[in-house]
């Protein structure tokens, strides 16, 4: 509903105009606008009280009594107030008819006959105020129905590709995986035990790895450039991984978190800001669970009937992370042993789509229960390295790790545990055909060092987008997918263009393509080389293209090239 702020009948009338138009819709504003003489004439200002409006000071506090106006809006001798500049209102004008009506009929009340410049005024404002009623403020209940109904925000599609970083006290012992306390610890592996009695002193605990994560070499413009040449769009960094240590001053943490031990550093903070200055999306994992929380072990004990924990930790960290750092994205995770109404899972999302700050850009991930993985959230992860045979019909990403055993820096990884840099292109190519993102993870080292053939594989990653991000960027799925064949061609499109992205060149320098239907106004290039390439159609083959003759120095890539093809069907 639009309302006018009025601070005097001057300012309604001449000198600040402006400043009640800017309070309207853009559709009230234009009608305003154009009534705008008929406005001013109806108010019949004299040139003394036209002067005063112009030529009173900002921040002056003056009172102005209405009795001597003809206006349909004032009583007679309402005082109002302007102050700081600003339209502070002792009078709210609302464009409600019904509203008008029943303040004219209150006892007592003695109303002036209006202008007709003013009363269409007022049939304007009652206008708009229909329009606003049909695009009611949309207002999302703590109940799966209406939050699945949000729609994504567009970013995130358009995205495509980011990166994944699991970096923790985990990072300190750098052995196994990310889940050392609890392969140690929680289960006894003989092989975690036998690791620590030959590296460490007897009584020797997992809080003594706190004070060891130094976080010394971290720098987070760095990172920041790294990830940036990478080609990637958003950074989803832990907050806290399920040994329950966090990367910020979390005031429900005590002595557990980046600030009071280690590295004394906000490291959430601190890379947030330098991820920012290059416009790349920030994203916050956070687990709901830690293994050994005295809490959680008595929620769990009581068969999770109570919710001490979530109330005293989980919640509380969730909402001081939004507040604090304003994530594009919220990557919830360590959900699987209880369901969604244990943690409150849909009151906290209800809130954040509804009331938080970043209530109109944030994403979600389906991680809020054990009952709502590949069902409820925003986006679906439904499992790690999640990779669907088909099209889904829903928004989805694949979250995988240059390391094929950890998501955390170990110093036991192989180079045969290394991901190729071709089966990472592979992977993100036959992502976004399927219409998904692709969320690639490193392990930094516990000082804040991102390793060589880390750095190496993001960089090749980046460079193969540098000539072929056309076709992943903000692209949809096409009408067809992919073709089985022995060059394994994966498409996507955007716009009018189609892209056929094969990962092995023919060996007699000729793609086939089965689906696309060519035109008269078709052309067919390569991305990376310039000029159109020569092509045929086959009644059998379907489209024949002649891929250039080139050294392989000057194939614009290593592995996977691009097809660019516009009029086809």
């Amino acid at each position: 509903m639009d309302f006018l702020n009025v601070s005097s009948p001057h300012t309604l009338g001449l000198a600040h105009l402006h400043d009640l138009t800017s309070q309207l819709s853009p559709f009230s504003r234009f009608l305003f606008v154009l009534q705008r003489s008929a406005v001013n004439a109806s108010l019949r200002l004299s040139g003394l009280e036209y002067q005063r409006a112009l030529l009173r000071p900002e921040g002056e506090a003056t009172r102005a009594n209405l009795s001597g106006l003809s206006h349909p809006f004032f009583l007679p001798g309402q005082s109002l107030v302007r102050v700081g500049g600003a339209a502070r209102q002792h009078l709210r004008i609302k464009s409600g008819p019904r509203r008008l009506r029943a303040a004219m009929r209150a006892p007592g009340k003695r109303w002036r006959p209006a202008g007709p410049a003013l009363w269409l005024l007022l049939l304007l404002l009652g206008a708009t105020e229909s329009v606003r009623r049909a695009q009611p403020l949309r207002r999302y209940t703590p109940d799966w129905p209406s939050l699945d109904s949000r729609p994504l925000p567009s970013w995130f599609d358009e995205a495509k590709f980011g990166v994944f970083i699991h970096w923790g006290v985990f990072s300190v012992p750098a052995w196994g995986s990310e889940w050392f306390w609890w392969n140690w610890q929680g289960e006894g592996r003989p092989q975690y035990q036998r690791f620590m009695r030959d590296n460490y002193p007897p009584g020797f605990s997992y809080a003594d790895f706190g004070p060891q994560f130094t976080a010394r070499f971290f720098h987070p413009e760095e990172w920041a450039d790294l990830f940036q040449a990478a080609g990637a769009k958003y950074v989803v960094l832990t907050t806290k991984h399920h040994e329950g240590f966090t990367n910020w001053p979390s005031p429900v943490s005590w002595n557990w978190n980046s600030k009071d031990v280690g590295p004394h550093r906000d490291l959430v903070g601190e890379l947030g800001t330098a991820l920012r200055k290059r416009n790349i999306r920030y994203g916050l994992y956070h687990s709901l669970l830690e293994w050994f929380h005295p809490l959680y072990l008595l929620d769990k004990k009581n068969g999770f009937k109570t919710q001490y924990f979530v109330g005293a930790k989980t919640m509380p960290e969730l909402y001081d992370l939004v507040n604090s750092y304003k994530p594009d994205l919220i990557w919830s995770d360590g959900e699987w042993e209880c369901p969604d109404t244990y943690w409150n899972s849909t009151n906290f999302l209800s809130w954040l789509y509804n009331d938080s700050p970043v209530k109109d850009e944030v994403v979600v991930n389906d991680r809020w229960g054990q009952n709502c993985s590949c069902h409820h959230g925003g986006y679906y992860n439904c499992e790690d390295k999640f990779k669907p045979q088909s099209l889904p019909d829903h928004k989805w990403e694949m979250c995988t790790s240059i390391d094929k055993f950890s998501w955390g820096y170990r110093r036991d990884m192989a180079m045969s545990d290394v991901t190729e840099e071709s089966e990472i292109i592979s992977e993100l190519v036959q992502t976004v055909s399927l219409g998904g993102n692709y969320l690639l993870n490193i392990g930094p080292t516990k000082d804040g060092l991102i390793v060589p053939i880390f750095q190496e594989r993001l960089l090749a990653l980046g460079k193969w987008l540098s000539i072929n991000g056309e076709a992943i960027y903000a692209s949809k799925p096409w009408r067809v997918q992919w073709e089985k064949n022995t060059t394994s061609v994966w498409y996507t499109s955007k716009g009018s263009a189609v892209y056929a992205i094969f990962l092995h060149w023919p060996e007699n320098g000729v793609l086939n393509l089965e689906s696309p239907i060519t035109t008269s106004t078709t052309k067919i290039m390569m991305l990376g080389i310039q000029g159109d390439l020569k092509w045929s159609t086959d009644p059998d083959k379907g489209l024949l293209i002649s891929l250039p003759q080139l050294p392989p120095s000057a194939v614009p890539a290593e592995f996977a090239w691009t097809i660019k093809l516009t009029g086809v069907k």
